[in-house]
């Protein structure tokens, strides 16, 4: 099993990939992060080409149970977030799975 991929990790790639120092790369990383964040927040969809897609979507209130106690309990409405990768990303996540057990 992999890693843990950290905003650390994030702002190190940039580092060596983009060649900013290491204090811009991670207000780079912070930037596109919050700039996400902000955008879900609002209810509007982010889509990255070649990535994927995540969205909000509103769930209703219904009625739950407690798994321990059997007891019955409203659940609110809330919003939850959603990812949808992209055709591409799930190539490469299955090609290398594909590649890896053919090892």
């Amino acid at each position: 099993m992999g890693e843990t991929v950290t905003r650390a990790h994030l702002s190190e790639a940039v580092y060596q990939e983009v060649g900013l120092s290491r204090n811009e790369s991670a207000e780079l990383v912070e930037l596109v992060l919050a700039e996400i964040a902000d955008c879900l927040s609002r209810g509007d969809t982010v889509k990255l080409s070649s990535f994927g897609s995540f969205s909000v979507r509103k769930k209703g209130g219904r009625m739950g149970r407690n798994p321990k106690t059997g007891e019955e309990v409203p659940i609110k409405p809330r919003r939850v977030l959603v990812f949808r990768p992209s055709h591409v990303l799930k190539e490469r996540i299955n090609g290398s799975a594909a590649s890896a057990a053919a090892d």
